[in-house]
């Protein structure tokens, strides 16, 4: 069974910054694609940004220029660097491995994001 953890959130004022990391069981090339979403409170899950198995990245609009993705192969790892972060950035995120049909999902970090 694939496992997903996340780790890093926690609370920070707004304009700072957080590291999320997301470690996965398995080889993290052996997934098509790797992914954050989040959900706010009383709000849907969004998706934030992934990156795929050749390392194309993409990011949700509200993100764009602030929130930055990467990962380390070695350590099955990936990242998320989150910069200028915004009160409306608090939500627990989420990583999500993909492979086929298949998605794996972690528990979550909690991020708090104070004005």
């Amino acid at each position: 069974q694939v496992q997903v953890v996340e780790s890093g959130g926690g609370l920070v004022q707004a304009g700072g910054s957080l590291r999320l990391s997301c470690a996965a069981s398995e080889w993290i090339l052996a997934f098509n694609s790797m992914a954050w979403y989040r959900r706010a409170p009383e709000k849907q899950r969004e998706f934030v940004a992934s990156i795929t198995r050749g390392g194309s990245k993409d990011y949700a609009d509200s993100v764009k220029g602030r929130f930055t993705s990467s990962r380390d192969n070695a350590k099955n790892t990936v990242y998320l660097q989150m910069n200028s972060l915004k009160p409306e950035d608090t939500a627990v995120y989420y990583c999500t491995a993909t492979r086929g049909t298949n998605d794996y999902w972690g528990q979550g970090t909690q991020v708090t994001v104070s004005s």
